[in-house]
């Protein structure tokens, strides 16, 4: 079949943009020949800097068809009829409305109506079609024929590639010049091929000139080792000539490229390269012909904490970190070049780590700043950071939370006081200077920011470790203290959001409340934990509602003002907070809420690890239960039972008195509970009932 290439070729495209934007491609471009119908086969999409490219194999022509239609019977109310037609012959066709008023006097007439439409904006527009009445020896019936004539595969690629170019659903895009097409970045070639030949077309759209882009059969090299244009006629020819002008066309060969260039050179010191599979993705959406490099770290910086370092040089410069075997920090860093160097890239080197030594003064600034403070004296700045409009603020949520870990605390083996001072200074580092420049730096500075403050280790554990699991491959906190806190701010997560209304729907999750709700899971699961869930979100919300109906309350009232609400102001918030009050669910409707949507989660989670679906549902399906290793074990139990010899007997006998009571019924049925003592004989029938 005839090979189709197509590439799109750009300035600099995010690295973070390439990849869904090379599986869009492929989406719309199949979608929209779909419609033709021209099947595209054996799609490769390709993505990097600058270009995001797709091959295929389609056919020359689209296959002719012929598709018959009855409608409605002679005489029919015009309406059905109109529908028919509309149905049938206008939107097929894409004819203008005018025509279908045209079909229906002409069929009211007796003659039959024909209309054929040439190739115009869509692929499916070549088309004819004959609506008529036909005796069937039953009566006549409408009856409507619409045609589709081979066309060949070039003319529908002319129709359907420039709208698919014109309507591409970057995630944000950007205008320049005159023309109202949009792109990422200013699109620049347009290269387009069918077996050897260019598929002609361009972007322009009525008076849009579509900045004079047109199909062509050239496309460019590296920018600067081997600038320029040149023409290619398929697909081999492409990648080899890209090749040659220093251009590796795939992302994962890039990728690979990467890693085992870093890994040999960090070899041959000795080091080992601390894996980053979310860097190494960018860095190849960075880089067309990667060369990787070593270079140095000051000594200077080295008491850094290494998560300092590592996000400094990750966040800022995209460079990866290395280390000793022993899992030390090592004072050298890998960076990628674009280009190979002539000095074995001395030059490239050096640039470079004089941009690390800046970046790593401004992490120093940081660290010595925040530690002239004990970490409690950033709390009063949590007062002014607003957690939620209706939640109120992170000072709010940290009161909450000392209370809610403290009552926790005995439940998971810890001491109350300390998780309630943990709970205290969890979110504290949120205010610290390094935090703000690094958010993923939360928690974990709070945890060195507690130990030089002199706080009990225990304590500072519990502030780096309450925020997982961050994900299903994070591990989940194993100190007492650490779960304490941990359960409590997903709790209070929960709880908040479920109470204003904010829960998840099924086209979002904007406040990751499923992955708090797993973090709950995984933390009680993996620790063994007994807790009632239903009882801790009721004695929660004691702390939680005075603070909703506060913020929330606020916000209204405000929104009632600005708005010309002539009454006093504190007339208005009285009659806020009144009204929020009223909407908020009470304690044990919003805890079983709650504990309904983690025991969902729960048996979500069972299923996906290959649980017994039926198993499942009959644990699930019984009274409801908020200890959730309760139900792990009873679904154990219950699988245990049924993969026994003793199990598949009772499932045996189950079915059995299931099969005769279901034909009872269909004899003198229903027969439901309860049972008539009186006529009970048998000793076991007694016992049963």
């Amino acid at each position: 079949m005839p090979e189709l290439l197509l590439e799109l070729f750009s300035e600099e495209i995010p690295a973070r943009l390439q990849a869904r934007a090379a599986e869009d491609l492929k989406t719309r471009v199949e979608r929209e020949l779909a419609v033709a119908p021209l099947a595209l086969e054996g799609v490769r999409v390709f993505s990097g800097p600058r270009r995001i490219t797709l091959v295929g194999y389609l056919p020359s022509t689209t296959p002719a068809s012929s598709e018959e239609f009855r409608g409605p019977r002679k005489g029919a109310p015009r309406p059905a009829i109109a529908g028919f037609l509309d149905t049938k012959v206008i939107q097929p066709l894409s004819l203008p409305g005018g025509k279908l008023e045209k079909a229906i006097e002409a069929l009211e007439a007796g003659s039959p109506y024909d209309d054929f439409i040439e190739p115009a904006i869509w692929p499916q527009a070549s088309m004819s079609a004959r609506a008529e009445w036909r005796d069937t020896g039953k009566g006549e019936f409408l009856y409507a024929t619409v045609e589709r004539p081979p066309r060949p595969a070039k003319d529908i690629l002319c129709d359907v590639l420039p709208y698919v170019i014109r309507t591409f659903p970057w995630p944000k895009s950007m205008r320049w010049g005159n023309s109202t097409l949009t792109w990422v970045r200013p699109l620049q070639r347009i290269l387009c091929l069918l077996d050897g030949e260019i598929v002609p077309f361009d972007l322009r759209h009525g008076e849009d000139d579509g900045h004079g882009l047109a199909s062509g059969d050239l496309t460019e090299g590296h920018r600067i080792m081997a600038p320029g244009a040149f023409a290619v006629r398929s697909f081999a020819e492409y990648e080899a000539g890209l090749r040659e002008r220093k251009v590796i066309l795939d992302a994962e060969e890039r990728a690979r490229l990467i890693r085992d260039g870093i890994a040999g050179l960090a070899a041959r010191e000795g080091l080992q390269v601390v894996a980053d599979e979310g860097l190494l993705a960018e860095v190849a959406g960075l880089v067309e012909w990667p060369v990787p490099l070593l270079g140095r770290i000051d000594g200077a910086f080295m008491d850094l904490p290494v998560e300092v370092m590592r996000t400094t040089m990750r966040v800022n410069q995209r460079y990866f970190t290395l280390r000793h075997p022993d899992g030390s920090a090592a004072p050298r860093f890998a960076l990628v070049a674009n280009i190979e160097p002539s000095d074995s890239g001395a030059a490239v080197i050096g640039g470079n780590e004089r941009v690390l030594r800046a970046r790593l003064a401004d992490a120093r600034f940081f660290w010595d700043q925040d530690r002239k403070h004990k970490l409690e004296d950033f709390l009063p700045k949590l007062e002014d950071v607003v957690f939620h409009a209706k939640l109120g603020t992170q000072g709010e949520r940290v009161r909450r939370l000392e209370k809610l870990a403290a009552l926790i605390a005995p439940m998971v083996g810890a001491d109350p006081v300390l998780a309630a001072r943990a709970a205290r200074l969890a979110k504290a580092d949120l205010a610290s200077g390094m935090v703000g420049e690094f958010p993923e730096l939360q928690g974990i500075m709070g945890r060195y920011y507690a130990l030089h403050g002199g706080e009990d280790p225990r304590v500072a554990e519990a502030i780096a470790a309450h925020y997982r699991p961050l994900g299903p491959a994070d591990d989940v906190p194993r100190e007492p203290v650490a779960i304490a806190v941990a359960l409590a701010d997903k709790l209070d997560q929960l709880a908040g959001f479920f109470a204003v209304g904010e829960k998840p729907t099924g086209s979002g999750d904007p406040f990751a409340l499923r992955r708090a709700a797993l973090g709950v899971i995984r933390i009680i699961r993996e620790n063994g934990l007994r807790l009632g869930l239903r009882d801790l979100i009721v004695k929660h919300w004691l702390f939680l509602e005075g603070d909703i109906v506060a913020a929330w309350a606020g916000v209204l009232a405000q929104e009632r003002l600005s708005s010309g609400d002539v009454r006093p102001s504190e007339e208005v918030l009285g009659a806020a907070a009144a009204e929020i009050r009223a909407k908020l669910p009470n304690a044990p409707a919003l805890a079983e809420e709650l504990s309904d949507f983690i025991a969902e989660r729960l048996r979500i989670q069972l299923r996906s690890d290959s649980a017994r679906h039926d198993v499942v549902a009959a644990v699930f399906g019984a009274a409801p239960d908020d200890d959730l290793v309760r139900l792990l074990a009873r679904a154990e139990a219950l699988r245990v039972l049924i993969e026994s010899p003793d199990g598949a007997n009772l499932l045996t006998a189950y079915r059995r008195a299931a099969n005769i009571l279901r034909i009872e019924d269909r004899k003198d049925g229903p027969h439901r509970p309860p049972a008539d003592p009186a006529l009970l004989r048998a000793p076991e029938e007694i016992a049963l009932a």
